[in-house]
């Protein structure tokens, strides 16, 4: 797990809170040349899905009223719209040009100092708070970077969020980058069914061979047993003696 995800073609110079410096591949700039494309392709944004769909259109129209339908609108109205139209798309491409070092890279563009480190190194010594403290910091600023997320989902596991562990590895899943992570992510979700396995089952193995309780007259007792669920738990040894140890306790009482 390192720094954020880059597509091909994009290697970001030293870090700098200043987006300038970030070193694009000038073949990413094409996409700069569709007006709301950038945003749709990068970072997966529907919002600027109408602002795509609305140049088509312009632009198609203007093609079937110049050339295959002129008689639809005057010839002046026509280069008036044209002209409008070329204004709008310069300077839309000049702020999709300026804002596509951010687009791909907002941790490194971003004036907020970059914490993943600081994160990485509190997970390694267990500092579970100023951990999750750190990476809620990296998140704000790039919400989709697979390692945040995904250290983030081991201090959830660490501190027995299964659930919020879950849903954050089931998230990761829907995101464009997490095909380059999937190694990662099944790892992370095989860790988080073995420790959520090895936290439950003894626990339910313990209520299930506690002291039946008390039947009453005129009805019959049934044997319980574990079920094939419960069997199915891997245990440690020390869990294993722990068990037989509560379960002793249980029926002495």
């Amino acid at each position: 797990m390192g720094g954020p995800v880059q597509p091909d073609g994009f290697s970001p110079g030293r870090p700098s809170s200043v987006a300038s410096s970030i070193k694009v591949n000038r073949k990413l700039y094409l996409t700069c040349l569709w007006p709301g494309l950038p945003e749709l392709w990068w970072r997966g944004r529907l919002t600027s899905l109408p602002a795509a769909l609305a140049f088509a259109i312009a632009l198609n129209l203007m093609l079937v009223a110049k050339f295959i339908y002129p008689e639809w609108l005057s010839l002046g109205l026509v280069r008036l719209t044209g002209w409008l139209g070329l204004a709008a798309w310069v300077y839309l491409s000049l702020k999709s040009i300026r804002e596509l070092p951010n687009l791909l890279a907002p941790r490194a563009a971003s004036k907020t100092p970059d914490r993943f480190m600081d994160a990485h190194l509190a997970y390694l010594r267990g500092q579970w708070r100023e951990a999750e403290a750190c990476l809620t910091d990296c998140l704000a600023v790039e919400n989709r970077d697979p390692p945040a997320l995904l250290l983030l989902a081991g201090v959830y596991r660490h501190t027995r969020r299964w659930d919020a562990a879950g849903r954050l590895i089931d998230e990761i899943r829907l995101t464009e980058a997490a095909d380059r992570w999937w190694l990662e992510v099944e790892t992370e979700r095989k860790r988080l069914d073995r420790d959520r396995d090895r936290d439950v089952g003894p626990a339910a193995i313990v209520a299930a061979t506690a002291a039946p309780a008390a039947v009453p007259l005129g009805e019959t007792a049934t044997e319980v047993s574990p079920t094939p669920s419960l069997l199915r738990h891997e245990l440690l040894p020390a869990d294993v003696d722990r068990v037989v140890t509560e379960a002793t306790r249980g029926r002495a009482a």
